[in-house]
């Protein structure tokens, strides 16, 4: 073998052993990606199986709901419009005041995490029933009570309620001593989105129920507690056991 042989071959060597390294980095780096558990199982919980199904429209209850949700629209306050705008980006952060001023981003990245998991997680779930009733929403049923943008999804149960009810739980879990005004947090973002006429009471309640059962579904999930754990010793550090974070 002449000397450029030798080169090229010896060049040809390198730029394999490169890639070859590259795709195992690649790998390594995915890998935690591929392998996370998940906290619910699919279908876990089936909201069309649990919740009875909404008011049938043209019935009294459907017209009771209607009847409802426009008292609350017309009667909402300024202040409760812009508290119920606010609630709507379903912000962490929205339980800041009933944790106080410390509870910021990038103050608690593994609560900031585990939150950011749970709302990936339940999507599928909340969906599931909404897509099965298809109930046209307040707007929809009277164009008096439209409110800034439209929804792109349907309106029972409410996934606002749902999530609000799932967060709340979880932060309740976390900071246990502001275990009630998280909950009313939580409560607020449900009620909120009938006063800007985006749902009906009864898809609050619904939304309640399965936030509930959602929130029951994940505390049975090993890899949820574990995650939990982590959040909770983040959160409050000198009662993490010792050897943890």
């Amino acid at each position: 073998m002449n000397s450029k042989s030798k080169v090229h071959g010896a060049r040809l060597a390198r730029s394999v052993c490169g890639l070859f390294l590259l795709v195992w980095l690649a790998f390594r780096s995915a890998t935690p990606l591929l392998a996370q558990e998940h906290y619910l199982l699919p279908g876990h919980p089936d909201g069309v199986a649990l919740l009875a199904p909404p008011p049938v429209t043209g019935s009294e209850e459907a017209a009771a709901d209607l009847a409802t949700a426009r008292l609350v629209f017309k009667h909402r306050t300024r202040a409760e419009e812009s508290r119920a705008n606010k609630d709507a980006g379903l912000s962490l952060f929205l339980f800041a005041p009933a944790i106080g001023p410390e509870f910021k981003p990038g103050k608690f990245p593994r609560v900031e995490e585990l939150f950011n998991r749970v709302k990936a997680e339940i999507s599928d779930t909340i969906n599931a029933p909404k897509n099965h009733w298809k109930r046209a929403r307040p707007y929809e049923v009277d164009p008096h009570l439209a409110l800034g943008k439209p929804e792109d999804n349907y309106s029972y149960p409410s996934g606002h309620s749902t999530r609000g009810t799932v967060y709340a739980l979880l932060m309740a879990e976390i900071f246990p001593e502001n275990r009630d005004a998280l909950l009313a947090i939580g409560r607020d973002i449900g009620w909120d989105r009938v006063l800007i006429g985006k749902h009906f009471p009864t898809d609050v309640q619904a939304g309640r129920v399965l936030g509930q059962a959602i929130f029951h579904e994940l505390m049975a999930s090993p890899a949820f507690q574990r995650d939990l754990a982590e959040a909770k010793a983040e959160a409050h550090p000198a009662q993490a056991p010792i050897g943890k974070p």
